[in-house]
């Protein structure tokens, strides 16, 4: 009697996560709404009105938690509709079609909430400006559906320059993906965090909703970054050891395929990877995705832990962490003036900053310092990298008798991507 009571109770459970209205995608017919009226006017002051009126202002949570999360705003609405005239064209029909997709959905996330007991989320289908097809904020999925609904006959002619990326993307027909995307984007809203606070740990938080939305649909990914994994995995291997610990997602998350396997997201394929084999080797695999879902990511010890007991590394972590940093750049030294001086001279008009390898000239960045904004040395104007890359000069100004400090991040890195060893430049003025 007591199991037959626990399975009506799961049926009961499960037919009412079922029924839950839990796809809202009124933003779209707003977005379309409000683009014919756009593209009636010439006005650009108009053409923000609109945007604004007729689709921000009655934006749901979701358009809005997007815009948040991607930076967007009325005049990059604007902009977007105003330069892309026959990608839009190509992709209303698709984005049109989201309704025949809801219910799909639905079923696809009942499913996953048979492996795992769901928190409440809702999934919010907008139109965004070509930044993201998928993300989350906190119990939000945020689909963008002018990327997300493309297929290999989207229109790309006009996108190649700025978003290089997605004329490949589109090829490979993400709306054919789009139920296997919204399972992914919604483990994320069950996890601890969602933003690693280095490489591995956002590869994990990836592999697995990479592994848990193929295991509750039960079919292969659609990302072609996994089958192209599987077939280069010991050299993808290599690559990734080396920077596993690094603060850095740039050669291996949301990043484009200019890089050595010319192949975007292979974070993807190593995080999968990892959560492959330990969901392989438990016994219980219920408990196995528990611990992928509740993971706390973001706890060195626990995600080295978890990595050490897939057994995807030869080595223990900890080697290649040693290894990592003693591969990271630093400074070496400043041209001007000994670092922890106090007497500098204020006529000092540049600092030049050594570093002890070549580095990317695209890449920097500057913070304050512990004594915060009081304190800070201002770059006046950058001046540049030294022909060598191993210099990076700039100007500023100085007052006497005052305490300067300033950062040199870890955004600046070198030639392979590994980030700097931050630095911090802390000196006194003479009277």
């Amino acid at each position: 009697m007591k199991k037959a009571f626990i399975i009506v109770c799961s049926l009961i459970i499960n037919v009412a996560f079922a029924q839950q209205k839990n796809i809202i995608t009124t933003d779209i017919k707003h977005f379309w709404e409000a683009y014919d009226q756009i593209k009636a006017t010439k006005d650009s002051a108009a053409q923000l009105s609109i945007i604004q009126n007729s689709y921000i202002n009655k934006a749901t949570p979701g358009l809005a938690a997007l815009m948040q999360v991607r930076n967007y705003s009325a005049q990059g609405f604007v902009n977007a509709i105003n330069r892309y005239p026959n990608y839009w064209l190509s992709v209303r029909a698709n984005t049109l079609k989201v309704g025949d997709y809801a219910q799909k959905i639905e079923t696809a996330v009942g499913s996953l909430n048979k492996l795992y007991p769901l928190k409440p989320a809702k999934i919010y289908f907008s139109i965004g400006a070509l930044r993201t097809g998928g993300t989350t904020l906190e119990d939000k999925v945020l689909i963008g559906a002018e990327i997300s609904m493309a297929d290999e006959k989207t229109n790309t002619e006009e996108l190649q320059k700025e978003f290089p990326h997605l004329v490949s993307f589109f090829k490979t027909r993400p709306i054919d993906g789009l139920i296997f995307t919204n399972v992914h984007e919604y483990v994320h809203t069950q996890q601890k965090t969602t933003i690693g606070n280095t490489l591995l740990t956002q590869v994990v938080l990836e592999g697995v909703a990479e592994l848990l939305a193929e295991k509750a649909l039960k079919i292969s990914s659609p990302n072609p970054q996994l089958a192209f994994g599987k077939a280069n995995d010991t050299r993808i291997k290599a690559a990734f050891e080396k920077e596993m610990f690094s603060s850095s997602m740039a050669n291996w998350l949301y990043n484009s395929p200019n890089n050595e396997f010319k192949m975007r997201d292979l974070g993807y394929y190593v995080g999968y990877a990892i959560c492959e084999k330990y969901y392989a080797q438990a016994k219980d695999k219920k408990i196995a995705v528990k611990e992928m879902i509740e993971l706390d990511y973001n706890k060195e010890e626990d995600l080295v832990a978890f990595v050490e007991k897939s057994k995807y590394f030869e080595k223990p972590l900890a080697f290649y962490k040693d290894a990592f940093e003693k591969s990271r750049p630093e400074v070496v030294g400043i041209k001007e003036f000994e670092n922890n001086s106090q007497n500098v001279n204020i006529n000092t008009k540049t600092v030049t900053l050594y570093f002890s390898q070549p580095m990317n000239t695209n890449a920097r960045g500057f913070d304050y310092g512990p004594t915060g904004e009081r304190n800070v040395l201002t770059v006046q104007r950058v001046i540049g990298f030294s022909e060598d890359k191993k210099s990076f000069s700039y100007e500023i100004k100085l007052e006497p008798n005052r305490h300067y400090q300033s950062v040199v991040t870890e955004r600046f890195r070198n030639e392979a991507g590994i980030p700097l060893k931050a630095y911090l430049i802390n000196f006194k003025t003479a009277e």
